[in-house]
């Protein structure tokens, strides 16, 4: 069942709000970052290898060969499926002496959020008393 017109823009005012109130968030969501192939693919090898090693060492009844195979068999996959973690910078902002500070007071954006919210129950209840639409 599609939304109605009034879902659709109370839904683009929520994402618009949200843009606005956490952009860095609205940015991640967006973007579906996506591994590299290569990465799929040398993982996939790895595993491959370290199962044959395994089955190996099994095989020869060495067991620190398929101990071996096993940790490499988890290499592989980890490779393959875990992000690189970025860089930890300074979370705040940087003001004009260099020195990094978080928000001291209440902002805009704050006293706007709250605005928001009480623009969006007011909507709820009036829709609640309206028997839905």
């Amino acid at each position: 069942m599609p939304l109605s017109e009034y879902e659709q823009r109370v839904l683009e005012q929520m994402e618009q709000a949200l843009t606005s109130d956490d952009p860095r968030l609205a940015n991640t969501l967006q973007s579906a970052e996506r591994h590299p192939l290569w990465r799929y693919v040398v993982g996939f090898l790895a595993a491959a290898v370290g199962l044959l090693v395994l089955v190996l060492g099994a095989a020869a009844s060495q067991w620190w060969l398929g101990v071996g195979g096993f940790v490499l068999m988890f290499a592989g996959v980890a490779f393959a499926l875990l992000r690189r973690r970025a860089k930890p910078g300074p979370i705040g902002v940087v003001g004009g002496s260099a020195r990094a500070s978080g928000p001291s007071r209440p902002t805009a954006r704050a006293t706007k959020r709250e605005s928001f919210l009480a623009r969006l129950e007011e909507r709820w209840e009036r829709r609640r008393h309206e028997g839905g639409r």
